[in-house]
């Protein structure tokens, strides 16, 4: 191994993530980025009736979204970083997987 890769980190190992694991992460980090919107969304509604002010149902949404486009960042860091990993992960396996058949058409490693 050269010392530059030694220096690199290493991605999680492949074999931990499956599409299941994977299509549940997206998903609940999906719901909760959805949650966050419409929290945000109720609260803009619920300080406009405290204010006495109507704010349509549209226009609280899209400034739901704005706001919560940052925020979930922060919030979700470590579910977002599970997901990334993950993806990360798979997709290490689909390439290794990829370059396996590779070899395996041009003849190389028929062995096993």
């Amino acid at each position: 191994m050269s010392e530059s890769s030694e220096n690199r980190p290493t991605p999680p190992s492949p074999a931990r993530v499956t599409k299941g694991t994977l299509a549940r992460d997206v998903a609940i980090y999906s719901l909760a980025r959805m949650l966050l919107v419409v929290v945000i969304a109720v609260a803009i509604l619920g300080g406009a009736a405290l204010v006495g002010v109507e704010v349509p149902l549209l226009v609280a949404a899209i400034f739901a979204v704005l706001i919560a486009l940052p925020l979930s960042l922060a919030l979700f860091g470590k579910l977002r970083g599970r997901v990334n990993e993950g993806i990360a992960a798979f997709d290490a396996q689909r390439k290794a997987d990829q370059a396996e058949l590779r070899a395996r058409l041009r003849g190389e490693g028929t062995s096993s």
